[in-house]
Formats: structure tokens, sequence, C-alpha cells
């Protein structure tokens, strides 16, 4: 099920926010609205994005923003746990028997790669086919990851370009002392509108899918190594902690006041 990632929404909202604030705060918001300063700073850096990237990956980008503001990802925990049953049924009723749970999933890798079990497809044949889905996502992820770092490293250029561009337009005007001041803050937009789409979006948004992409890499190796072990026979009590370790580890603190409670309600069982 797919869920909306606050911290995301959180972050952008209270950045706008807080910077409209300021604005308004500072005196005349309006004073920082210029069309062609938009022009310059957006539609330049976006053209120069279509310049290095293909349109193809310039169109897919806008599909995979989404997963900054949203997340479909399986919790690991709830995953070890799903593996723990299969592993459990998989060693009474045989591997077969895990055909109708392939068809239940939501997740594409997972589906195939327990499909393939069923099927009998040899171990490292299996791993061989996901590892290559693997390598192709890591590869469109980057991809993503790469345009946005790109549209971010190219916003305050533009924005500087802009600037000279109203610094010469001002020059031609020294005849006009009156419209200097003026000019100047609008020379000075450009700048203000690359840094905010750079430092305030662009860099972000690359940074949320990197976490992200590394989140389902994760996920992915924790699916393809229970599939094998599965297949393999492993007892499920080793496959779930072998899939453990792929998590961090929790504090001493924490796990201790764990293990606490755990005897605790040991102890209350046997009186």
């Amino acid at each position: 099920m797919r869920r909306i990632d606050y911290m995301t929404v959180a972050g952008i909202v209270a950045g706008i926010g807080l910077m409209a604030g300021s604005l308004i705060m500072g005196g005349n918001p309006k004073l920082f609205w210029n069309v062609p300063s938009l022009m310059v700073t957006v539609g330049g850096s976006f053209a120069a994005v279509l310049i290095n990237f293909s349109f193809q990956d310039v169109k897919n980008v806008f599909g995979t923003v989404k997963q900054a503001f949203t997340t479909d990802l399986m919790d690991p925990e709830e995953l070890i746990e799903l593996f723990g049953e299969l592993a459990r049924k998989a060693r009474r009723e045989g591997l077969l028997a895990l055909e109708d749970d392939a068809d239940r999933l939501d997740d594409p890798f997972f589906k195939k790669g327990i499909q393939m079990m069923v099927d009998a497809i040899e171990p490292e044949t299996i791993r061989q086919i996901l590892e290559t889905d693997m390598a192709y996502m890591a590869r469109r992820h980057e991809i993503g990851q790469s345009i946005f770092k790109t549209w971010g490293n190219l916003a305050p250029s533009f924005g500087l370009i802009g600037t000279l561009i109203g610094l010469v337009q001002m020059l031609a005007k020294l005849d006009k002392p009156e419209a200097l001041g003026p000019s100047m803050a609008l020379a000075l937009i450009t700048t203000f509108y690359g840094a905010i789409m750079a430092y305030m979006i662009f860099i972000p948004l690359a940074g949320k899918l990197g976490l992200r992409s590394e989140q389902e890499m994760m996920l992915h190796q924790m699916m393809l190594e229970g599939i094998i072990a599965i297949q393999s026979g492993v007892n499920p009590r080793i496959l779930e902690e072998r899939l453990r370790s792929f998590l961090p580890a929790k504090p001493k603190g924490r796990q201790a006041e764990g293990e606490d409670v755990v005897m605790g309600e040991a102890a209350d069982r046997q009186f």
C-alpha cells in the first residue's frame, strides 16, 4: 500500500512557508515576483537538462519523482516475518504450496522470485536473473537522481546568467539614475530563484530519491537471499536471523529493555 512521506511534504511546506513569511515581514513580497527572471532560471535550466539527458530519461523522471513524496516499500520486519511463514509452509507442504502466496504478492520482484522458485528453476539461475533486475533498477534510479542533481547544479548558474542580463540592462539606463535601484533589484532576483530551486527543491529531491533507492535495493537483496534460502531448505529461524542481519543493530539499552520485557512476560506465564 502506498503511503505518504510526511517528512518530504513537511520539509517543502515548512521551507516555502518560512520563506514566504520572511518576504511578507520584510516588506512588499511582490518585489520578488518577476516573470522574465523565472523564464531565464526555470526555463533556461530545464532546457540545459534536456540537452544533457535524453527526452525519455527526463520524461521518466517525472514519473519517479512521486517516490520522494510517497512510498510503497514493505517494512523490513514484516518482510522477515513473511519469509519465516513461507519457510515453515514450504517445509510442511513443499515449495509448490507457495504458488498461491506468489499470486498475492504486490511486489513484482518478490513475486517473480517466488514463482521461479515454485517452478523449480536452479538457485544459481534465480540469483543471476534477480541480480540482473536489481542492477537495471539501480541504473534507472541513478539516472533519476542524476537529473535532479544536474538541475540543482545548473539552476544557480542560470540565476547568475539572469543577473548578468539584468546588470547589462541596468547599465543601459545610466542616464536615468532613478531607474538604477529597481533594475538592480530585478537583476538579483534570478540569483534568488536559482538558489531556491537548487537548495530547497532539486538537490533535496535527489537526496530523497537516493535514500529511497538504497531502501528498495536492501529489500530486494533480502528477498533474493530469502528465496534462495527457502529453496535450499534452511531452517526458518536461521533464515529470519540471516535476514535480520541486513537491518541496523538496535541500541543496546533498547535491546536490553526488549529482552527484559520478553523475560518478564515469560516469567508471568510461568506463574
